[in-house]
């Protein structure tokens, strides 16, 4: 299958059926990223349909992506074999279970917004010294930094949970944080020497 149709064919669903990928935006400055830093190996939390997957496999590296929703997790089997791309190996589970072995030039976290700081608590062993992680939807539709406006509880209480993550971020000295205003906000965390 032509892959920018395939591109094409899994927005389409992602908009029809309510699933969330990444801003065209926030892809294209990751996939961006991808090529300017050389990257050849790529950890994703959270694969959804595929459409992050295959797009930074696009960029010529080899990725493992990690998803709890067996639903998602087919579809995205699929889109993968239309693709007809080697070098990506989905994996059926909850990140926070998997045991991973590898390291990685860059772990993309696109999963649930409340255990960020757990998967990076999980993963940040897998990370190469000179490496990348890099987290999507820190600003959330705009919400963050406005969680006492949001009516909805649930809403609300996600939120929250993104903001004590930044709060996180804020006072840790592991990582350089970077937030890049793109899409819906991405963190990049670069380890200090």
């Amino acid at each position: 299958m032509n892959i920018n149709l395939l591109f094409e064919e899994m927005e389409h669903y992602a908009k029809e059926n309510n699933v969330p990928i990444m801003l065209k935006e926030g892809i294209n400055y990751l996939t961006n990223f991808v090529k300017e830093k050389n990257i050849k190996n790529i950890l994703e939390v959270g694969t959804a349909i595929g459409y992050s997957t295959i797009k930074l496999r696009n960029e010529g590296c080899s990725i493992t992506s990690i998803e709890r929703d067996i639903d998602r997790y087919k579809i995205a089997k699929d889109n993968v074999k239309k693709s007809g791309f080697d070098n990506i190996n989905l994996i059926f589970g909850d990140a926070l279970d998997v045991e991973i072995s590898n390291l990685y030039d860059l772990i993309f976290i696109d999963a649930a917004k409340g255990k960020n700081i757990d998967f990076i608590n999980k993963f940040k062993g897998n990370l190469k010294d000179n490496g990348y992680i890099i987290i999507d939807n820190v600003d959330f539709h705009g919400l963050v930094g406005n969680s006492d406006k949001i009516k909805s509880r649930n809403l609300r209480s996600l939120v929250r949970k993104i903001e004590k993550f930044l709060d996180y971020l804020d006072n840790q000295d592991e990582f350089i944080v970077e937030k890049v205003n793109v899409g819906d906000g991405l963190i990049i965390l670069t380890r200090r020497d």
